[in-house]
């Protein structure tokens, strides 16, 4: 057992200011709700905070096509209408709108998790966090499901570059469909997703029958499940899934999504799971001890969203917060009773134990096809692609800094972060 997890946490005001439009459920708002409901609770103290740099389209390139990264970087609502095959070429529209600033929005959430992957290669953290992450559906060659650039993937290729092996593991309530199908076909990454599958709910896929192809094959999980399932029951199948997964695949590191679409009352949701519930996913795959890569996803009841990545903050960092919310400057919208915790929902839940039953066996079942973790014979690890000015962990503070070191770590009025300086990232 580590004696205390070093965590880095990344996060820039910025990508909470975009706007999706105004009848869109995306509202990245939440993630400043997120960050002020965790400064409010002084969590920010006991991490490392960094504001990530924003991802250059070259990194973005080493998943998606070039093209594809070059489009989104010249589209802006004024000039939309001016390339209408692209627009459908790359499924941008109703979904997915092209609004003021997309493309710096990607930078950033991208940015935040490929520093993420990074300082975990380079043991400068045991736990890293961006909640701004976890934008699972997007595709190497086009936008879906709310999602442009995929970060997961973008992660998992640098952590690759350091460990054999790659865990991943999805619980909003969404079939995390981009992340499996980019590594669908390889054996270095499996990836567990937990998801509402069937009555044509979003995006169709995550049948238990698809298991990955030629070397890839039994090394995608799904578990699909019905409406309303509650904490109980989620969380025996996670329990039981992830610690054989773990045992068998024995993964270098762990990349956890954390949906919050799967909440209780979620807006485009349909389970019944409570904070807590959600959360002892968390805590679960804290015990494991590997490096661990926490990121956000869905979630399209605000509040909800910024009270349960608060409390799994916590949980990563073995802090139990009180449940009466502290003032900050969203109090309002955590109102009437400002508590922190919400209880599970009323769905009827048509997840039969039978029905469970039978996905457990057989999941259970195709592990046992992998008879041992696969071994990979490691090349020389390839450089990052971003090279930071300076290195923040070296620099002596009483040094002189120069003036374009200076502006990089300005931060604007409205973040407040702890110390003498941002930490202004790589």
């Amino acid at each position: 057992m580590r004696s205390k997890d070093k965590i880095s946490y990344f996060y820039d005001g910025d990508v909470g200011s975009v706007y999706f439009g105004p009848n869109h459920p995306m509202k990245p708002h939440r993630l400043c709700m997120t960050h002020h409901l965790i400064l409010a609770y002084g969590l920010h103290s006991k991490m490392e905070v960094y504001r990530p740099h924003k991802a250059y389209p070259i990194e973005m390139a080493q998943f998606h096509s070039p093209d594809y990264v070059e489009f989104l970087q010249r589209i802006n609502p004024e000039n939309q209408n001016l390339f209408p095959n692209e627009m459908a070429r790359y499924n941008l529209g109703e979904d997915c709108p092209v609004f003021e600033d997309l493309f710096e929005f990607c930078q950033i959430y991208a940015g935040g998790t490929i520093d993420a992957a990074r300082r975990l290669n380079n043991k400068l953290c045991d736990i890293a966090i961006n909640w701004a992450g976890g934008l699972h559906h997007a595709k190497k060659c086009d936008a879906s499901g709310f999602c442009y650039i995929n970060d997961l993937v973008l992660g998992i290729l640098e952590l690759l570059k350091h460990h054999p092996r790659v865990l991943y593991i999805d619980i909003d309530v969404h079939h995390g469909d981009g992340v499996e199908e980019a590594f669908y076909f390889t054996d270095r990454v499996m990836t567990v997703s937990f998801h509402k599958f069937g009555d044509k709910f979003f995006p169709g896929t995550g049948d238990v029958k698809e298991i990955g192809e030629r070397e890839g094959k039994f090394y995608a999980i799904n578990v699909p499940l019905k409406d309303g399932i509650d904490d109980s029951s989620f969380n025996r199948l996670f329990r039981t899934i992830i610690s054989k997964v773990v045992e068998i695949y024995q993964p270098g590191a762990i990349v956890l999504q954390c949906g919050a679409d799967s909440l209780a009352r979620d807006r485009l949701g349909c389970f019944n799971l409570s904070i807590d519930g959600h959360a002892e996913c968390v805590k679960f795959v804290k015990k494991f001890n590997l490096p661990l890569l926490v990121t956000g996803g869905g979630g399209y009841t605000k509040e909800n969203v910024a009270r349960c990545w608060t409390v799994e903050t916590g949980i990563l960092l073995d802090t139990e917060l009180p449940n009466e919310i502290p003032e900050n400057d969203y109090i309002k919208y955590f109102a009437p009773d400002f508590s922190l915790k919400i209880p599970g929902g009323h769905i009827e839940n048509l997840n039969t134990k039978s029905y469970i039953s039978s996905i457990k066996v057989q999941i259970l079942e195709n592990l046992r096809y992998i008879q041992h973790a696969p071994s990979v014979q490691m090349q020389e690890v390839p450089p990052d692609f971003y090279i930071p000015d300076f290195d923040e962990d070296e620099q002596n503070p009483d040094e002189r800094v120069d003036q374009r070191s200076r502006d990089k770590q300005v931060q604007r009025d409205d973040e407040y972060f702890d110390g003498d300086n941002d930490n202004d990232a790589s």
